[in-house]
Order: structure tokens, then C-alpha cells, then sequence
């Protein structure tokens, strides 16, 4: 399998800054960013936490905000390419993080990672999810311009439900027959791009 952390100017940095945590403060850091990472909408931690954060691991404010967005970024990289502790701890070690940190980050992700996997499938990453579809068929016959005239047109609901909203919201697109032609064909090479990743 390829790299998933690349070494990049800020992994550098991130990598410097952790390596000089002590490895107990880095651990239970660890372990906090576990239960909360997946809370994309939520802060990792309140100002008062980073504040004292910032005192308790010698970080100035933009040092922290670079140590907790890699961090973060590595148990995503973690749960996109599901990877096993051993390799995440060689790629860790790849970048240059000390031994003690590199295992202390694949213990963890030995202990949390299946439940964070679970908690990033469960979330929704788009604001709407589909709930319903519905379809019905009109064909006009005639208007007062033409009087002969077959012109059909499919209307389709879609009822999408989003996590604040109490009710679903119902939405309406009509399409002539040319127009359903082209989203049909959008939706079959997007089933097909679904079936090439399973």
C-alpha cells in the first residue's frame, strides 16, 4: 500500500512540535481527539481546554491548532484507508515521529480505531439524505397555439430529511424527455463508479 501521510512543510512542523510533547500528555491528547474527531461541526476542544492546553504542552496557539489539525487529519487518513496498527505506526515512523509517539498513536488506534471507523460511517456527510422518490407521467396534448401536440414530461419528488429539520422537505424537478435521458445516463455512470469502489 502507497503512503497515506505524505510529508509535507506543516507534517514537518506538526511532527517537531509533537515530538516534543511529553509522551503521557501525548497519550491522553490521543485519546480526547479520538472521542471527538468525527464531531466535524464541533471544536476538538473549548477555548478555556486550549488554553490550558497551550500551558500544559508548551505550545503557542498556532502550534497547537497545527498539532491537533494533523493529528486529526492522520486518524481520518487512518479510517479512509482502514488501516491495520502496525502499518499506521511505519507510517508514522516514516514521517519522523519518535518511536514512543508512534506506537503510542498505533495503541490507540488499535483501541479506538473500529470505533471510530463505526462513528465516521454513521455520520452524514451531506447536509440532505435522500428518504423517498417518487415519479408521475403527464403528457400534454394540445394548447391553444397548437392543437395537435404530444409533449410528455416526467415530474419527480424527492424527499430529503436533514439531522435538524423536523419533517422531510419535498423537492420537485419536471424533466421533458430529453432532459430524464441525460440524468438517467448521470445515474448510470454514477452506479457505475459505485460498483468499480465495491
Amino acid at each position: 500500500m502507497a503512503a497515506i501521510i505524505k510529508e509535507t512543510q506543516s507534517i514537518k512542523e506538526a511532527v517537531t512540535y509533537i515530538n516534543a510533547i511529553d509522551i503521557n500528555k501525548f497519550t491522553r491528547l490521543l485519546s480526547r481527539i479520538f472521542q471527538r474527531v468525527h464531531l466535524k461541526e464541533e471544536s476538538l476542544f473549548s477555548k478555556e481546554e486550549e488554553e490550558k492546553l497551550q500551558s500544559a504542552l508548551s505550545l503557542e496557539k498556532q502550534a497547537l491548532s497545527l498539532v491537533l489539525e494533523t493529528v486529526s487529519f492522520i486518524i481520518e487518513q487512518a479510517v479512509y484507508h482502514n488501516v491495520k496498527p502496525a502499518f499506521l505506526m511505519q507510517q508514522l515512523e516514516n514521517v519522523h515521529l519518535q518511536t514512543d509517539k508512534a506506537e503510542a498513536f498505533s495503541q490507540a488506534w488499535a483501541s479506538a480505531g473500529p470505533d471510530t471507523i463505526h462513528m465516521f460511517r454513521q455520520k452524514i456527510f451531506a447536509p440532505k439524505k435522500l428518504d423517498h422518490v417518487g415519479w408521475c407521467l403527464n403528457l400534454q396534448m394540445g394548447q391553444s397555439t397548437q392543437a395537435k401536440q404530444k409533449a410528455p414530461c416526467a415530474t419527480l419528488e424527492f424527499a430529503v430529511s436533514s439531522e435538524d429539520a423536523e419533517g422531510p422537505e419535498r423537492v420537485f424537478v419536471q424533466f421533458n424527455h430529453q432532459e430524464l435521458l441525460e440524468f438517467y445516463n448521470k445515474l448510470e455512470i454514477i452506479q457505475a463508479q459505485l460498483d468499480s469502489l465495491t
